[in-house]
């Protein structure tokens, strides 16, 4: 049987503050953060299979990374938990706000890296994580490929 690519997009908003780094993303932004899921399997052939001819429902792809992925940073602020920023973060999750702390610096190269593995989980053994592509701004993405990785 032939393997075929299915790509999910997503969007959300996530802001974060890059410690040390010598530039303007040192300050406290967000990005509309685009990521495209793409997974790699055989379609479903068995005739009485409900998802026949699928290689994943749209939607339960939908749910693994909404709730992997979406759901944790969609207006959140992400800092890199070893870095200064742990005051601010603790002064912004006790007036309520949604804190990240996270084990990398948040750049999208870093944060394309959580995502992968944590997606990766989450798939049916029938399936495999062909690619991420993180776009930060409409010029600007990190991309992870499985190839590059195995």
């Amino acid at each position: 049987m032939e393997k075929i690519r299915v790509t999910k997009e997503f969007t959300f908003e996530t802001g974060h503050a890059l410690y040390g780094y010598d530039g303007k993303c040192r300050n406290v932004h967000g990005h509309s953060y685009k990521l495209s899921v793409t997974v790699i399997g055989e379609p479903i052939t068995d005739q009485d299979h409900v998802k026949l001819g699928m290689v994943i429902d749209f939607g339960d792809l939908k749910k693994i990374v909404k709730e992997e992925v979406v759901d944790p940073f969609d207006h959140a602020t992400v800092f890199n938990k070893n870095s200064p920023h742990i005051e601010l973060a603790n002064e912004l999750e006790s007036r309520g706000h949604k804190v990240i702390l996270a084990d990398y610096q948040p750049t999208s190269e870093n944060m394309v890296l959580d995502f992968a593995s944590k997606i990766k989980k989450r798939l049916p053994d029938n399936l495999s994580l062909h690619s991420l592509q993180l776009r930060e701004t409409d010029t600007a993405y990190a991309e992870w490929y499985a190839s590059d990785n195995a």
